[in-house]
């Protein structure tokens, strides 16, 4: 079962709309494949509406592919974690994903 402990929370104002569960960059768009990120969104968001992000602590994140309890993740291309290869590391997987899609808990690395 998954949880969360954010251990701090900002705002976003969405310039794209964007998807709950996934990260975000500080202007409110979705980062690029293995780039770095601000946080994780808490919930989608449309255009010009501030999102709620958690940028410290874990968060719930979805994944974009299978992923094994403990590895360090990086990002594809709609802001959804993978495990890492060569990307900015954004987090450490504190439970696996079985496929695409699965919710699981990270703990994010600033």
């Amino acid at each position: 079962m998954s949880q969360f402990r954010p251990i701090l929370r900002l705002s976003v104002t969405a310039a794209v709309a964007l998807t709950g569960e996934r990260f975000v960059t500080k202007a409110g768009t979705v980062p690029a494949a293995a780039a770095k990120a601000f946080g994780v969104l808490r919930g989608d968001t449309a255009i010009g509406a501030l999102g709620t992000v958690d940028v410290l602590g874990t968060a719930i994140c979805a994944a974009g592919a299978a992923v094994a309890d403990d590895a360090d993740l990086e990002l594809d291309a709609v802001g959804r974690v993978i495990t890492r290869t060569a990307g900015v590391k954004v987090g450490k997987a504190i439970m696996a994903a079985a496929a695409a899609g699965d919710r699981i808990e990270i703990l994010m690395t600033p």
